[in-house]
């Protein structure tokens, strides 16, 4: 631990300081400009705000009419970033995702040549509305764009300007007309957040708020691509003691049926357990929350409490699970009680 404890102090110098304090400062001000219009959803703007700064993307899931998608776009206009809505239906194309090459004739010469124009995946937010829409082969046009950020177009390298992040939504409850997302393209979001109803207070407010005027409440940029930059490599300096980086280890690990820490509950009900990309997602995540939680240090409890997002959609359940009513949030609550620090 005396180990630990100078890192945390070379991390807490004066310069550093000063920029954790521009970044509480920011953080701040983009949850005042997003709960002008968004209530309640606390919890899933701070995963927001996490997907953000660790540079990950998110699947949020909900209910039609829990404002998913105002919330991604309030959340864009706070960041001062380039925000971009694909609609996704079922005969969307790749190239309406990417962009495509047209032939177009040079003025100066009158020779015919191709020109790229680029799909709105060129941007720095993109909101891929009702992803579970769109065939695989549509859905799979985000796939280099998500792990690469980059474009690639009749062999063409197209690189994305950063910072960007895909925040996608589907809804739960519809199946007609709809393609799960492959395994490959969920192990490439960072959380996958519920969004669920607001309680009966804050519903209130929304009544209130919305039946009594017409326009939506405005919202001022309070960062930029820069700053959201600048935050993400100060995440990445956030200090995490070993042992803490074998507890994220040992709980990712404990989600795959055949590893010696399995609880029962995911020897019976998990066919495949997360791999090492939710172990890094899961230390990246906990370094943010520790941040905006104003500490220095990575404790326990900030990977305890991402758990559930990071892993939900990476954990195949089996037929058992679906036959005895297990979740895989229950999965995971039963793991984190067998699996302590």
């Amino acid at each position: 631990m005396d180990e630990s404890k100078a890192v945390i102090q070379d991390f807490a110098t004066d310069e550093i300081r000063s920029l954790v304090g521009g970044f509480h400062a920011a953080m701040g001000r983009i949850r005042e400009q997003v709960g002008r219009v968004i209530v309640g959803q606390d919890d899933v703007v701070e995963h927001l705000l996490i997907t953000l700064l660790v540079g990950g993307h998110c699947l949020i899931t909900g209910m039609p009419g829990t404002a998913k998608t105002l919330l991604v776009r309030t959340l864009a206009t706070a960041l001062g970033l380039m925000y971009k809505r694909i609609q996704f239906t079922p005969d969307l194309m790749p190239t309406d995702v990417t962009g495509t090459d047209i032939i177009e004739e040079d003025s100066t010469t009158g020779h015919r040549v191709w020109t790229f124009v680029p799909g709105p995946v060129f941007t720095n937010v993109l909101l891929a509305d009702e992803i579970n829409r769109t065939p695989p082969k549509t859905q799979s046009a985000l796939l280099e764009a998500m792990q690469e950020q980059s474009v690639t177009v009749r062999g063409k390298l197209n690189q994305l300007d950063p910072p960007f992040f895909v925040l996608a939504t589907q809804n739960p409850i519809e199946l007609e007309g709809t393609y799960p997302l492959p395994e490959a393209q969920l192990d490439r979001f960072l959380f996958n957040v519920i969004l669920d109803y607001l309680d009966n207070e804050e519903e209130m407010t929304v009544v209130n708020r919305y039946t009594s005027r017409v326009d939506i409440p405005a919202v001022e940029s309070c960062t930029g691509a820069e700053e959201i930059l600048q935050f993400q490599w100060l995440v990445r300096q956030v200090p995490i003691a070993e042992e803490i980086n074998r507890y994220a280890v040992r709980l990712v690990r404990a989600t795959r049926p055949r590893d010696r820490e399995a609880p029962e509950i995911v020897r019976r009900y998990v066919n495949f357990g997360a791999s090492v990309r939710a172990t890094m997602f899961l230390v990246l995540a906990a370094k943010s929350r520790a941040l905006l939680e104003g500490r220095y240090h990575v404790v326990e409890e900030d990977l305890r409490a991402l758990v559930l997002p990071v892993m939900r959609h990476r954990v195949l359940t089996n037929y058992y699970a679906e036959s005895d009513g297990v979740s895989i949030d229950d999965i995971l609550r039963g793991l984190l009680d067998a699996i302590q620090p």
